[in-house]
């Protein structure tokens, strides 16, 4: 072949490889102008109240749209509703991703509708990401590559509460009040695991519906026990009304709350700050109502958003504000994906996060990633209210996901 001829066909090499990549790189879901990201979350029924997190979602989405997009791109955000049913969960997956073409699906809420859509989305090698769930079955890529968590798991949440009671309260009696559902059960077994051989100072449990209307009955008969501390798991409704009832009945246990019902405004303030006073928590965000805050850039950052783009803001801001870190971590990877927005790229920097720091985790929390390590965030904070503020107990605890690694 003459030195032309090879010339000639390294162009041509060089262009088919080109191409190819502009191909890989070109997935369903996205054009020169455009990035489709599906979601699914549960804005009607039983927990509409963490529909607040998609609605903070697509209001953070088109604060960055209206900034120009990533990369020249625009975000189309389409969020179909589940009514918490798993089985309508997997059929608007289908929708999204055989209708609707998106490259992704992120932040779906909950548990069950997650683990009906899992299967679907790795045999199509479509990414799920940062679910709304702290399920530890989210963070397994030996056997679901295409899927990653985002939150700290709710076993290490209920290990991190025993720790805590062995250290500061041996011996003491203890009861709990769970929610009758995966998480709830999650929970109260890490509970269960980290008391280890005391897990028999657990004279009394409860599980209960999220619509249960007899929350005072309950209450009162953890109360007859004589139990010391009362660890608490469901959601913030609840859990406010959990607080109330102690406070009524003239019971005053050391009160700890599971982290979503860690909220000034959604949960103490309506329980009464009088009576919430002392309630424990272990949680990895800043709380937006907590005047400690006041002078933070990044709680300003928050309030201005809810101010100019989240139009459904004060109603249930916790939620809302775990929407607004979630939405800011894809975002991240999606700017480090530049032009290959092939899923797999996707997937790769998703898993290649080093100590990121979304603006809204509190101080010595960060998010770390590596390709048999798919628990983004690992560390909670415990933190108590004074009748004003949470106040810090302790440092940070470091690992507290004890999922395995490879």
């Amino acid at each position: 072949m003459t030195a032309f001829g090879r010339t000639v066909l390294a162009l041509v090499l060089a262009l088919t490889s080109l191409s190819a990549i502009s191909q890989r790189a070109r997935e369903q879901g996205v054009t020169d102008t455009e990035i489709r990201i599906g979601n699914i979350m549960p804005y009607t029924g039983a927990l509409e109240t963490f529909g607040a997190i998609g609605k903070a979602e697509a209001a953070y989405f088109e604060m960055i749209n209206q900034r120009g997009g990533i990369n020249g791109r625009k975000l189309r955000f389409i969020s179909y509703d589940d009514n918490s049913n798993p089985s309508t969960a997997l059929d608007l997956t289908r929708e999204l991703v055989e209708k609707d073409g998106v490259l992704l699906l992120f932040g779906s809420f909950g548990t069950p509708g997650n683990l009906a859509a899992r299967k679907y989305l790795n045999e199509r090698q479509i990414p799920q990401l940062f679910v709304a769930s702290g399920d530890e079955q989210f963070s397994n890529p030996t056997l679901f590559p295409w899927t990653m968590g985002w939150q700290p798991s709710f076993r290490a949440e209920g290990r991190v509460y025993a720790n805590y009671i062995q250290a500061l309260y041996p011996g003491r009696k203890i009861v709990a009040l769970w929610q009758n559902d995966q998480f709830g059960r999650d929970l109260f077994k890490g509970l269960e695991e980290g008391l280890g051989d005391l897990a028999k100072m657990i004279i009394v449990d409860i599980a209960y519906d999220i619509s249960d209307q007899y929350l005072e009955t309950h209450v009162s008969i953890l109360k007859r026990s004589g139990a010391d501390i009362l660890v608490f798991a469901g959601v913030p409704a609840n859990a406010n009304q959990a607080i109330r009832i102690a406070a009524d009945l003239n019971w005053h246990p050391v009160f700890i709350v599971n982290d979503m019902a860690a909220s000034i405004g959604t949960v103490l303030k309506p329980a009464g700050l009088e009576n919430s006073v002392g309630v424990i928590a272990a949680t990895f965000l800043k709380d937006g109502d907590d005047p400690a805050w006041k002078d933070d850039q990044a709680i300003k950052q928050w309030l201005s958003f809810k101010d100019k783009y989240f139009r459904d803001a004060g109603k249930d801001d916790s939620a809302a504000l775990y929407g607004y870190a979630a939405a800011e971590t894809l975002v991240e990877v999606l700017k480090r994906c530049g032009d290959d927005l092939s899923r797999e790229n996707v997937m790769l920097q998703a898993s290649a996060l080093q100590d990121y720091k979304p603006s809204l985790l509190l101080p010595g929390i960060g998010i770390s990633t590596g390709r048999w390590d798919f628990q983004p965030i690992k560390n909670l904070r415990l933190v108590q209210f004074d009748g004003r503020t949470w106040q810090p107990i302790g440092d940070v605890l470091e690992n507290a996901f004890s999922g395995s690694k490879k």
